[in-house]
């Protein structure tokens, strides 16, 4: 069975929030990233300017941003069939909060941590 490497060529800005993406079997998409950019890694870059900081990667062919943020080339190619199910999924990341230890002070005035 061959699965398909997809991977990113180039890519223009072509609107807000919205890049034209062309991959390196001569295939493209125009994607608007606004209904996922939410939680804590895709939702900085509902800054505009942030988002328009996006980087090609060359050494692993996908797009990525300053704060680390990047998508599978597979997802950004196969964007159309995948948009909706990512929009919902990312309705659910704004309401998730990462788990962090949280510091408590024990009776003998020593940090600990649950």
């Amino acid at each position: 069975m061959t699965h398909p490497i997809h991977r990113v060529a180039r890519f223009d800005i072509v609107g807000p929030y919205m890049l034209s993406v062309a991959f390196t079997d001569n295939t493209a998409q125009r994607i608007d990233f606004k209904p996922v950019l939410r939680g804590a890694l895709f939702g900085p870059l509902r800054d505009l300017a942030m988002f328009n900081a996006v980087m090609l990667d060359l050494e692993v062919g996908t797009l990525t941003w300053p704060n680390g943020a990047d998508f599978d080339p597979a997802t950004l190619h196969d964007w159309p069939t995948l948009c909706d199910e990512l929009a919902a999924r990312a309705q659910i990341w704004d309401k998730e909060t990462p788990k962090y230890a949280t510091a408590t002070k024990r009776s003998t005035s020593k940090t600990s941590w649950r």
